[in-house]
């Protein structure tokens, strides 16, 4: 077994798909008009229309309804990643902070809503 993605479920794929590559500085992968892949050096952050997980029904994931998964990038350098999109950022949760284990992090909240965590490990 691969570990493969993670996917948000989302109704702004357009706004979303635009967020994340700001945030990650890469382009996303537009296999489908429903379905957009930002892939990274250790992961891939999947993100689909609801029509992505209709056949689920009830049970399908709905959109802006996260409440308990952190999307988290290690990046070089939290303090210039943040400079780097202090104007993208609508909705900061924490500035850059030196966590009690040693992390430095970021983190603030996506279009959606979903918690994005920048982080960078001690020298």
């Amino acid at each position: 077994m691969e570990f493969a993605s993670i996917r948000i479920i989302t109704e702004d794929l357009d706004g979303m798909v635009a967020f994340y590559e700001r945030v990650t500085g890469t382009t996303a992968r537009r296999p489908a008009p429903v379905f957009a892949e930002v892939v990274t050096g250790g992961a891939v952050l999947a993100l689909g229309t609801p029509a992505t997980v209709a056949m689920l029904g009830d049970a399908a994931p709905t959109a802006r309804s996260n409440g308990s998964v952190v999307v988290e990038f290690h990046v070089d350098d939290v303090d210039a990643t943040f400079e780097r999109l202090r104007d993208d950022i609508a909705d900061l949760v924490l500035p850059p902070t030196t966590m009690p284990w040693g992390n430095r992090s970021t983190l603030f909240r996506d279009p959606d809503g979903n918690l994005v965590n920048l982080f960078s490990r001690p020298a």
